[in-house]
């Protein structure tokens, strides 16, 4: 019993520690700070290139890729998404705890 769950606490420091160690691989193309210092012109440019190139890929005949360039393909729209995150305007985004406390509040004042 303690050979087992010596084990799984190994396994359980490995998993961990690895995740810690793991690059951050989901930034994004251009940074915030990149794209806070671009005119209002380049980043529309920038959004209707991304824009573009994605309806091309749409536009595409994916059955005659091979495996790694429709792998290719998804790793670029991948990126593009993320960069095009980076141009977005961003949002306001309510849980439905949120939105319950809300209502409560609302119902306890009126």
């Amino acid at each position: 019993m303690k050979i087992r769950s010596g084990f799984f606490m190994l396994l359980l420091m490995v998993i961990t520690t690895f995740a810690e160690a793991a690059p951050n691989s989901t930034d994004p193309i251009r940074t915030k700070k990149e794209v806070a210092a671009m005119t209002t012109a380049e980043k529309e440019a920038r959004v209707a290139a991304i824009i573009k190139r994605v309806e091309e890929i749409k536009a595409m005949d994916r059955s005659k890729l091979s495996g790694a360039e429709r792998k290719e393909l998804r790793k670029e729209l991948r990126s593009l998404n993320k960069e095009a995150k980076v141009f977005g305007r961003g949002g306001i985004y309510l849980s439905v705890g949120a939105i319950l406390v809300i209502i409560l509040l609302l119902i306890l004042i009126l």
